[in-house]
């Protein structure tokens, strides 16, 4: 049965999460329940998914009766490809996903079924895409990571910018930086719990380690070398806009996916394509100092967090799976972040763009934007077969248009 012929356009995994119910009260606000998206609720025990059903009806005045239910168990294979083979596209928010995402990607990518999820989990990326891309090539699944805060807007920013230079001066950036202006929002237990699994595998074994410290680990295995060197650990002065800069937390994961995409847009940035991102932090003394305590913070949480003892006692204050920022904490929260990109020869020529959110960046924000992907996979008519992409080689102008017209997510271009 091919992917067209598939009973739901989108079902969602994971939907009794905290990340997964914001992500069903989003769909079924946008899209309702029966309409033209067939799209259904899944996860491991009915009774929570019947709640959940119940609850975002509630919470969006939108009647969820009629709303498909599906219970799957990720450790089950047989009940992974019957839910695989439901749909066009499989949404997940269940992680961390080196622990319970693998053997869903695998059911994915062996019977062409769809992919999109919220990782950023770089090493996990790396042996998904190493084991399965050959079979997801040959089925036309099309698998994409980082479908929220990590990465969609540093790899759509990118893909943005680039594609003005393009239209502006018929030229492409020669490097790009990012830099994070300001945003509010909170964690949820879900995205520390895959943090310090990320940190437990790199303790134990040197190889993780490897894969999280180079530059061009998620990129094809002919690809992964250029001109990019380490992330920035410490303070920076940035003259391009007069700041200070300290490193910006999800920085190890957004550069590697946007060198990726590149790759995969066969160079279409250059071969000598170079990309950063970090956090402005102000002018003058009180910038650098502000960016110093912010470096040397994200320093020792690292080392501290590489610790088992210590990591167990940070675990321990963290909010637990399936907590995370209140109604008000999401609505409240935004999201500036700025991008230049830069002409080859002439400055002058430079382009300035600003991307805006109107959520929280990871969950108000996260939410639409996976919602988004999956819909852009499932129902778009994009050029790309199957494979291992990123949201920018995968969906590029489709997505950015989804984003724009849905998602409350603004690209504008400075003059």
């Amino acid at each position: 049965m091919g992917v067209t012929d598939r009973k739901f356009d989108v079902v969602l995994w994971g939907a009794t999460g905290f990340t997964g119910k914001l992500v069903a009260a989003y769909l079924l606000e946008r899209y309702g329940a029966g309409g033209e998206l067939h799209w259904a609720l899944a996860g491991r025990n009915r009774e929570k998914l019947e709640a959940v059903r119940a609850e975002i009806g509630r919470d969006t005045g939108a009647d969820a009766a009629t709303l498909p239910l599906i219970v799957a168990d990720a450790a089950d294979d047989a009940s992974l490809t019957s839910m695989v083979d439901a749909a066009r596209v499989i949404c997940t928010t269940v992680g961390p996903y080196a622990r319970y995402g693998s053997r869903l990607v695998a059911a994915c990518a062996r019977r062409g079924t769809h992919y999109c999820d919220l990782t950023g989990e770089v090493q996990w990326m790396r042996r998904m895409i190493d084991a399965h891309a050959d079979e997801a090539k040959t089925s036309g699944a099309r698998i994409v990571h980082t479908c929220g805060f990590d990465s969609i807007l540093s790899d759509l920013g990118v893909f943005f910018v680039d594609g003005e230079m393009h239209r502006q001066h018929e030229s492409h950036c020669a490097a790009v930086k990012c830099r994070v202006v300001a945003f509010s929002g909170g964690f949820s237990g879900g995205t520390v719990a895959s943090m310090f699994n990320m940190l437990e595998e790199a303790g134990h074994d040197p190889e993780v380690r490897r894969v999280m410290e180079d530059p061009y680990a998620l990129n094809p295995a002919s690809e992964r070398s250029g001109p990019d060197g380490p992330d920035q650990t410490g303070p920076v002065y940035d003259p391009d806009f007069d700041s200070w800069t300290a490193p910006f937390v999800t920085a190890a994961i957004n550069t590697r996916v946007v060198r990726r995409s590149n790759a995969l847009l066969d160079g279409g940035y250059g071969r000598e394509f170079r990309y950063d991102e970090a956090m402005l932090m102000g002018a003058g003394p009180a910038g650098w100092a502000k960016a110093a305590a912010l470096s040397a913070a994200l320093g020792a949480t690292t080392v501290a967090g590489a610790l088992g003892p210590v990591r167990q006692l940070m675990a321990r204050f963290a909010p637990s799976p399936g907590e995370g920022p209140s109604k008000q904490q999401r609505e409240e929260g935004f999201f500036k972040i700025r991008f230049l990109g830069r002409h080859p020869q002439d400055s002058k020529k430079n382009v300035h763009a600003l991307v805006t959110g109107d959520r929280d960046p990871g969950y108000g924000s996260t939410a639409k934007m996976l919602g988004e992907s999956a819909v852009c996979l499932a129902r778009d008519d994009l050029a790309v077969a199957g494979g291992f992409w990123t949201p920018a080689s995968a969906m590029g102008e489709a997505l950015l248009a989804r984003l724009q017209a849905n998602a409350g997510v603004k690209f504008t271009i400075d003059a």
